[in-house]
């Protein structure tokens, strides 16, 4: 068991090694320019210098806030609807349409829509987070509440459970881990939304930091934002994975990890 895991902490570090020297022969040996592609210590450099500088992090504030706010507005509408159109069958045939055609456009198109209603501030890109990151949330929370097994339901009916009891002891322990599993995918679109919004129509946050590098050509700082990025994100979704962890300790998917570790 101790070997296993030794091997899987050790595959990906060397993967990952093994990429970045990869890396680093190629820019070398080609003579690659660092305004096209700098080397992963140079990046490293940079990256230092960037978390060194105060104002990155009122950037990074920023965004956060953008990204967990529009995700927090998905989860509570997705929810929502979601749990109310799997227990109401009028309501899934009025609305499910309409928001599946609302889901198949491109949200990036409407993002200048956004920043035009709802201005330059803070509100454009928590609702281009927003309407990223609700599918996942909704589209789960649908699937999940209807998958409640009949049988489980006419065992509470003959328990003459009231429905508090029967959402708290069924329909939530049922639907939740893959309530949870939706909501791993719509943190990283809010990061995607927020990001994007600021692309377009920002004067602060990473993104709006990333255009600022890109226009001044400091590539290897470019790559230190990107990373930053990726470094902020993927906190974002290890807590989401936690909060499946422990909320959902019973479900295979958790269990097993943990039979596997």
């Amino acid at each position: 068991m101790g070997t296993d895991r030794l091997i899987r902490v050790a595959l990906p570090v060397a993967t990952v090694a093994l990429f970045l020297t990869a890396w680093t022969v190629y820019v070398r040996t080609a003579e690659v320019s660092a305004f096209i592609l700098p080397t992963p210590f140079q990046i490293v450099v940079a990256f230092i210098d960037l978390v060194s500088d105060a104002t990155v992090w009122q950037h990074a504030l920023v965004t956060v806030i953008e990204a967990v706010s529009g995700f927090l507005i998905a989860v509570f509408l997705g929810i929502t609807l979601g749990m109310a159109m799997a227990r109401v069958q009028m309501l899934e045939w009025a609305f499910k349409p309409f928001i599946v055609c609302l889901q198949l456009i491109p949200k990036i198109a409407l993002a200048p829509l956004f920043i035009l209603w709802f201005g330059f501030g803070l509100e454009s890109k928590i609702v281009i987070a927003a309407a990223l990151s609700f599918f996942p949330v909704f589209s789960n929370a649908l699937v999940a509440f209807r998958s409640v097994e009949p049988g489980d339901r006419d065992v509470f009916v003959m328990l003459q459970a009231n429905p508090i009891q029967r959402f708290t002891m069924l329909d939530l322990p049922t639907a939740l881990p893959v309530v949870l599993a939706g909501m791993e995918v719509a943190v990283v679109m809010s990061m995607i939304g927020a990001i994007v919004g600021e692309f377009i129509g920002g004067n602060e946050g990473l993104g709006y930091l990333a255009v600022a590098m890109l226009q001044e050509l400091q590539v290897p700082g470019l790559f230190a934002v990107i990373v930053l990025l990726t470094l902020i994100g993927l906190t974002l979704y290890t807590l989401i994975a936690q909060l499946r962890g422990w909320l959902t300790p019973w479900h295979a998917s958790v269990a097993g990890k943990g039979r596997d570790a």
